[in-house]
């Protein structure tokens, strides 16, 4: 059994150019099932189970309690290539700061169902958490999100503005219209045959690039392998549909044209060095470098929330949390007691 890490953080590469043999994985590899069995999360892993669609489904999350409460609950969205466990460093920070964490594996994802017939919206991902939480007995919390949790968390504001206390932003993709910009459209298909090509290689790479600004530690492996191993386990197909069809989702569904409408706190955590834009790859030649220029994206979208901090981190990708855990979170626990707006900070 591949065991959990400390770092948390990690994702399946946005763009394609995957090009080796279909799941082809060295023996020494592991491969895990659909729903992730075999890769253990470093928390107990509860489940709710629903109805939605017709179908009867089951989202894992996480519930950590804190040791010595201060009555407010933090809610992470994990990003399209991550999962809940990845979310443990700031599980760790925000419990010693006396915050309750709820973590879900939103459907389609990691540890959660990944239903064949489902149609997959924000909206529905939103409402979906929103029953989660009502489920718990919880009214009111501060949402977090990273990657393409950050859209789900812009959504969840905007359905829901009277439950949400703050609302934090990392790294979150949606603050551009890709298609408008000029990045043509891909079917269903076209996503499928993408995801079939996945590799180890080819997400550490990515990775490297992408999320991690040209550099990689050692302790980020476990990460490419819980991803590379769930397209290499006997649930590789499901996994590769619910993939394809949650990259439509975010291609097609923009909250950008909204930001003016989220009317909470908002604190947005920008790494200047991130590039990621889905299917930048695809874009024309003269289209590829407008896209992903997140020192811009951050600026332009913190002058439309109306009550927005942005804090830049210049030297990191598009995971700071990770590069830079202690920096990210002493940002992060000092802005939520003291949600100041109209600022950009460096850290």
């Amino acid at each position: 059994m591949f065991r959990f890490a400390t770092l948390f953080g990690l994702a399946l590469s946005t763009a394609a150019g995957l090009c080796a043999p279909a799941f082809a994985a060295p023996a020494d590899e592991p491969a895990y099932g659909a729903e992730l069995q075999g890769f253990e999360y470093p928390y107990p892993v509860a489940r709710y189970s629903f109805s939605s669609q017709g179908q009867q489904l089951e989202m894992a999350y996480l519930d950590v309690k804190p040791s010595t409460p201060n009555g407010r609950t933090v809610v992470l969205l994990h990003g399209k290539n991550f999962c809940a466990a990845t979310w443990d460093g700031s599980i760790k920070a925000l419990t010693a700061a006396g915050y309750r964490v709820i973590a879900p594996d939103q459907i389609g994802f990691c540890k959660s169902s990944k239903p064949e017939r489902y149609q997959f919206t924000f909206q529905q991902l939103a409402g979906n958490t929103r029953a989660l939480l009502a489920s718990l007995g919880i009214d009111h919390s501060v949402i977090m999100g990273h990657s393409t949790g950050g859209m789900l968390a812009m959504r969840y504001a905007l359905m829901y503005p009277a439950d949400v206390d703050q609302l934090v932003l990392v790294d979150p993709i949606g603050l551009e219209d890709w298609k408008a910009k000029g990045v043509p459209w891909l079917s269903l298909d076209g996503w499928n045959e993408r995801e079939k090509r996945v590799t180890a290689d080819a997400i550490r790479a990515y990775e490297r690039s992408t999320y991690y600004a040209d550099t990689w530690d050692p302790s980020y492996e476990p990460w490419v392998q819980m991803l590379a191993g769930m397209y290499r386990g006997p649930g590789r197909e499901a996994v590769a549909s619910s993939s394809a069809r949650l990259y439509d989702m975010i291609a097609t569904q923009p909250v950008f044209y909204e930001f003016e409408r989220i009317g909470m706190p908002v604190l947005l955590l920008i790494g200047d060095k991130d590039t990621t834009a889905i299917g930048k790859d695809t874009a024309p030649p003269n289209v590829r470098p407008t896209l992903g220029n997140y020192p811009v994206l951050g600026k332009e979208a913190a002058k439309r929330f109306p009550r927005a901090q942005l804090i830049e981190f210049p030297d990191l990708g598009h995971s700071p949390q990770i590069q830079a855990p202690a920096r990210f979170h002493d940002a992060v626990l000092g802005w939520l007691q003291h949600p100041e707006t109209g600022a950009t900070l460096t850290r």
